[in-house]
């Protein structure tokens, strides 16, 4: 069955008086070797004075833009063709070494050393007994094989943490995503990734969107900003494991960027006059059937 979308997505940035802007940078680029990209595209107003491609210290591919003179507003526009077809599952490859993961068990590669590192709490003074307690829990059931410990840990948060809208910046530490009960898919991500690296792998943060059937007409594929978590298995790479449907990552799940902590894969970053802004993003996504020609059209908009 053909699956192919066209994506368009609008981010607008309004300010209430003319301002400088510094240099930003916009990581809305599918991670380069990305099998599902078909096309990619991005425009943005004011015309930047300078806009360059580049890959970041993680390796995602990012536009750095700076802009000369004020601005009062700032848009960006990404279009975006991929192919959705269902693919089947296949079952993680994991080493044979780490097939049973234990409680000595360490992802100890020198190039994955950024992302062992224990995610920090809101201040090093604060205690994170919950958390403590979560990892304590988890350590105890070691050894255990380590695709069924990875699927397990992010069912359990998936159903034991409640899923929260969050409209403001920023994430939650783990211990207040705990101590809430509840967080947004990027909360509930970070929380995995403390979890993950305190048993000793390597796990990262991912941003990215994520393409699934509308609920009142699964024949058409809507489109949301979604961050959920990658872990490295030796043998498999790079799994994606997402604690909103405590599934891994599927086709569905397109990364724009990953890195070792939340805020360094915002879609956008940068300095900013004082001002009062106000921001809001829109979703177009265009079903692309086989002979070309032009579907329906789903929305959504976010502000």
């Amino acid at each position: 069955m053909n699956a192919r979308a066209m994506l368009v997505h609008h981010t607008r940035y309004r300010y209430d008086r003319p301002v400088h802007l510094g240099p930003q940078t916009i990581r809305l680029h599918p991670l380069p070797g990305c099998a599902t990209m078909l096309a990619h595209g991005l425009e943005i107003s004011p015309a930047p004075s300078t806009q360059a491609w580049c890959h970041d210290p993680f390796g995602n591919r990012v536009a750095r833009v700076t802009f000369d003179e004020r601005v009062t507003h700032f848009d960006i526009t990404v279009t975006l063709t991929t192919d959705q077809t269902p693919i089947a599952p296949r079952p993680l490859a994991v080493a044979p070494s780490t097939r049973i993961w234990t409680a000595q068990s360490v992802d100890d590669s020198p190039s994955l050393a950024a992302y062992r590192q224990p995610a920090p709490t809101d201040a090093p003074a604060l205690p994170t007994l919950r958390l403590d307690a979560l990892v304590k829990k988890w350590r105890a059931r070691l050894p255990c094989p380590t695709a069924e410990l990875l699927m397990d840990l992010t069912r359990a948060i998936a159903a034991d943490i409640t899923y929260r809208i969050r409209p403001e910046a920023g994430v939650w530490s783990p211990e207040e995503t705990l101590r809430h009960g509840a967080g947004s898919c990027r909360d509930t991500a970070w929380l995995l990734i403390a979890i993950l690296r305190r048993l000793g792998f390597a796990a990262r943060f991912v941003s990215g969107y994520l393409f699934q059937p509308e609920r009142d007409a699964p024949e058409q594929l809507g489109c949301e900003l979604h961050a959920w978590a990658q872990v490295h298995v030796p043998g498999a790479g790079w799994v994606g494991l997402d604690t909103t449907s405590g599934l891994r990552a599927a086709q569905g799940h397109v990364a724009l960027a990953v890195a070792p902590r939340p805020q360094q894969a915002a879609p956008v970053s940068g300095l900013l006059d004082q001002c009062e802004a106000t921001f809001e993003a829109a979703m177009r996504t265009t079903m692309l059937p086989a002979h070309g020609a032009c579907g329906p059209v789903r929305s959504s908009l976010s502000s």
